[in-house]
């Protein structure tokens, strides 16, 4: 679990990315968050349950975002691969932790809002977008009862023009899930990925396939383009599940149309890498 959540962190930790992801989904691909304008901020925070036992709870991904020395906002990324129906009770526990922060600094001259993303990568639909949604509530008491919504975004669900608003690297992660749940295929774009680890290690622990795993790439001359990466990896994973079946080097190059030095070259970094990871 810890090693899927820091690869979810990974790439959208970067501040081009995670301008980027707010830009297209809050503003319509409008640049009015400037990577430079962001600061890392802490994602722990805690709170007190009703047997008045500290418990931890810790945001994906949060940012400052600030214009000189004035903070404008502070945004919060959630990543989804599944429904989760109790997400705006825990939106408003991550957002109400943050406002309580406000409060408790004495150099805070003025307060800020607090905007939480949820980044939903499946393809069954999201039902529940707030509190009114959550709860059952009889109409004489709901005047009583504020409500909370979430911001929900279906990443499979956004459009073909949405998708190409995107320019930092999440614009290959929105393209891979629209393509898969509109054809159920995926071709991979031919364009150059710049955080290019931190992507396939995104996909690996979104898709939950290996082919995507990133240890230790194959070098190329030129520019690391996606289609180029994702080929290699997919070859390797074929490659390791054939020799799993005991097959030859030369059956294996056989069955992928490659080279006998090729399918040879890959074992050996397949190799590497198992060696390295028992280090």
């Amino acid at each position: 679990m810890a090693e899927k959540d820091i690869a979810e962190k990974l790439l959208e930790d970067y501040n081009d990315v995670f301008a980027d992801i707010v830009n297209v989904l809050l503003f319509d691909g409008q640049e009015r968050v400037n990577p430079e304008s962001l600061t890392n901020t802490k994602d722990k925070s805690q709170y007190k349950a009703d047997d008045s036992t500290l418990h931890e709870q810790e945001r994906d991904v949060s940012k400052f975002w600030s214009e000189g020395k004035i903070r404008i906002a502070l945004y919060g990324l959630e990543n989804q691969t599944d429904v989760d129906s109790d997400m705006p009770f825990r939106v408003i526990g991550y957002d109400g932790a943050a406002y309580k922060s406000e409060t408790l600094d004495e150099e805070l001259k003025e307060r800020y809002p607090v905007v939480t993303l949820v980044l939903y990568f499946g393809e069954k639909r999201w039902k529940r977008f707030s509190l009114y949604d959550c709860l059952d509530i009889p109409e004489y008491f709901k005047p009583y009862v504020s409500d909370y919504k979430i911001n929900v975004f279906e990443i499979a669900y956004l459009t073909d023009e949405q998708v190409k608003k995107f320019k930092s690297d999440f614009k290959f992660v929105a393209d891979y899930f629209v393509q898969m749940r509109k054809n159920k295929n995926y071709i991979a774009p031919k364009e150059v990925v710049k955080h290019v680890d931190e992507v396939l290690k995104l996909m690996q622990v979104l898709t939950k396939d290996k082919a995507w795993g990133n240890n230790g790439i194959a070098k190329r001359k030129g520019a690391p383009y996606m289609d180029h990466y994702l080929s290699d990896r997919i070859a390797e994973a074929k490659i390791e599940a054939y020799l799993d079946c005991g097959l030859s080097v030369s059956e294996i190059a056989g069955k992928l149309n490659i080279s006998e030095e090729e399918v040879s070259e890959i074992i050996k970094k397949l190799e590497t890498e198992n060696l390295q990871k028992q280090n």
